[in-house]
Order: structure tokens, then sequence, then C-alpha cells
């Protein structure tokens, strides 16, 4: 996460009212469930003359659409670059969190290690970092993951169960929750064979 020091200031709702969708503004970098403390760069989804009371919309460069009050003392408000304002922090980039369970056939130590050194190459050593690590024994096999209501019905053959594919490895029902009332169902894998007639 990148940030630099910005000197603005915090606007009230009449000045924001004057504010086009071309203005650069400054508003929180909060996004769902990641409390960030500081701003990020952001414009007002429609022209501030359009205000009618309640919040003025924003969304930020970040793609984080949120609802403003800016007289309201307890939000962060709106801000605008000002020379003569105070010093704030803002977001400039953010990386993406991935968390990600790998599949290495034949696996031994030393691939995992050497998938490790050659993604700590590429993305940088500070950037990725194991969690956890859990090692796996997987069949090298292909099966069929289904999901159906958890109530079957009686006396019906499989082709007319309600059912969807989800996925032909075994190891991924271990990261998965099936629908509310729906159950995993895992079957031997079946090529689909076309047999359209053709001319």
């Amino acid at each position: 996460m990148n940030t630099e020091k910005v000197t603005a200031r915090r606007l009230t709702a009449e000045e924001v009212s004057e504010l086009g969708l071309q203005d650069s503004i400054f508003v929180s970098a909060e996004m769902d469930g990641l409390p960030l403390d500081c701003y990020a760069p952001a414009f007002l989804t429609e022209p501030g003359k359009n205000f009618e009371g309640g919040s003025f919309t924003t969304r930020t460069v970040f793609g984080e659409e949120s609802h403003v009050l800016p007289d309201n003392a307890e939000e962060r408000g709106i801000w605008v670059a000002d020379k003569a304002g105070e010093e704030i922090e803002v977001l400039q980039s953010a990386g993406v969190l991935l968390n990600l369970a790998l599949f290495v056939p034949n696996g031994t130590k030393e691939s995992l290690e050497a998938l490790y050194s050659s993604a700590r190459d590429a993305f940088g050593v500070g950037v990725v970092q194991r969690w956890s690590e859990e090692v796996v024994e997987v069949p090298d096999v292909k099966v069929d993951l289904f999901e159906e209501p958890a109530r079957g019905r009686k006396n019906t053959n499989g082709q007319n169960r309600d059912r969807r594919a989800l996925d032909i490895y075994p190891t991924r029902v271990r990261f998965l929750e099936p629908s509310d009332g729906w159950k995993f169902v895992v079957e031997p894998h079946k090529e689909v064979v076309d047999e359209t007639p053709t001319i």
C-alpha cells in the first residue's frame, strides 16, 4: 500500500455543491470490511448542483462508492487539495490479496520451496508471504463435483435430479461452502460425449 502526504482542506456541503464531475476530491479510503486510516482520490458521481439534501455520492479511483455528509463532524468528510490547508495521508496504490491453494503434481518439499522463491523473485521478497502451509496429498484423478438439493427426491434417477456442476478436482470441495439447502455430491468423472446426430 503506497501513500503520500497531500496538503488539503475540508469542504463544507455548500462548497461541495459547487463541484462538478471532473473536480478531484479526497474521501475516506475505507473499503468493505477494510478500515484504512487515510484518504483516497475520488470524484462525485453526479454534479454537486444536483444536491437536494441527504448525502453526496462519491466514487474513489479504486471503484469504492460511498455516501458522505461533508458537514457531519463524525465523518471524515470531503477534501480538496489546497496549499493553505493541512496535511493528510492519501492512498496512491493498493495491491491485491490472493489466498491461494496450489496443486503441485508429484509435489515435494524442494518443488514447493522453488515455487515460493520464484514467486518472491517475481513480486518482491516483502510481498509474497506464506501465512499458513498445509500439505495435502491429492489423488491425481478427476471427479465430478455437483451440488444438489439436500433433500433428494425419492425414486428418481440421477438425470432427473436438480443439480449443478461445480468442478472436476476433488480438492476444491475443501474450500467451498454449499449453497443454502444444497449439498455436495462427488462422483467419478465422466467425459461429456456429444451424441448429436450429424449429417
